[in-house]
């Protein structure tokens, strides 16, 4: 068992762990908050395809999450469009929009829109103008609003941020007043990205983090089976000066997609190893 101590820290859990199995899960958001509950995380970070009939409800999910005792840590956001295409901005304007009317009704929740994705071609360093002319955007909207606003790098197919080198392309086109920065550990490893070197580079773009595990081929692996140094990555981000003390555990393993809310409960458990 890891020998330091952290200080306040809340868990939550992501619910792609069951939107990756596509139409194979039917069962819906209040079974995910009954699971996730369950299993003993604090909060949620629900996505816009497992929102479900709560979309544009959000009194009725409010009241589903304390039923269960949840608190909503962000609502995360994509588009169709990768957020890259030009002429696709002002609908994603519009849907971002949405969204954050969606999270104004939780205070404290982040909406997050998820990695600037490839969708045609085109020269890269006109997909990432496009790219932060959105995140930027949206970031203004949130703040009109009063809702933080954060962005989500992935390693997923055609991500358009997936090396350390497109983080510091990014992040140096958008605003760090507007828009703050969920960290991946599992995204950043598959990166193949030093993790400690690139949270401290940006500590104070961090805002959350998601927590994940990837082994020595880059597959996903279950918490504390791959390469991250879980009790690092927990104390390097703690001392971020905008942390908000969310660490959200995010599974996507093999073992994951074979029974979800087992994996996830195991997370929660392997979560205890390190004193939460």
């Amino acid at each position: 068992m890891p020998d330091r101590t952290f200080p306040t820290i809340r868990l939550g859990c992501q619910t792609y762990t069951w939107e990756m199995l596509g139409e194979s899960y039917q069962d819906g958001p209040d079974a995910l908050l009954r699971m996730i509950s369950e299993a003993g995380y604090d909060g949620i970070e629900i996505t816009d395809r497992m929102i479900g009939d709560y979309a544009g409800r959000p009194g009725a999910f409010a009241h589903a999450l304390a039923a269960h005792g949840l608190t909503l840590v962000s609502y995360a956001v994509g588009s169709a469009s990768g957020f890259t295409e030009p002429d696709q901005l002002n609908s994603d304007l519009v849907m971002a929009s949405q969204a954050i009317g969606f999270a104004s009704a939780f205070p404290g929740a982040f909406v997050s829109f998820g990695s600037a994705t490839v969708m045609s071609a085109g020269a890269r360093a006109d997909k990432f103008a496009a790219a932060a002319r959105f995140y930027n955007a949206a970031g203004e909207a949130g703040q009109r609003a009063g809702v933080p606003i954060a962005l989500h790098p992935s390693s997923h197919h055609n991500t358009l941020l997936f090396s350390r080198e497109d983080y510091d392309h990014i992040f140096a086109l958008t605003d760090p007043a507007l828009i703050g920065w969920v960290p991946d550990t599992g995204h950043i490893l598959r990166g193949q990205e030093d993790m400690l070197d690139v949270l401290r580079r940006y500590a104070d773009r961090i805002r959350y983090l998601h927590l994940k595990d990837v082994d020595e081929d880059d597959r996903w692996a279950m918490l504390g089976e791959g390469d991250c140094d879980i009790a690092a990555v927990i104390e390097t981000v703690s001392a971020a000066p905008h942390f908000n003390s969310w660490l959200v555990v995010e599974e996507e393993s093999d073992k994951a997609a074979a029974d979800p809310a087992r994996a996830v409960r195991l997370n929660r458990e392997r979560m205890r190893d390190y004193g939460f």
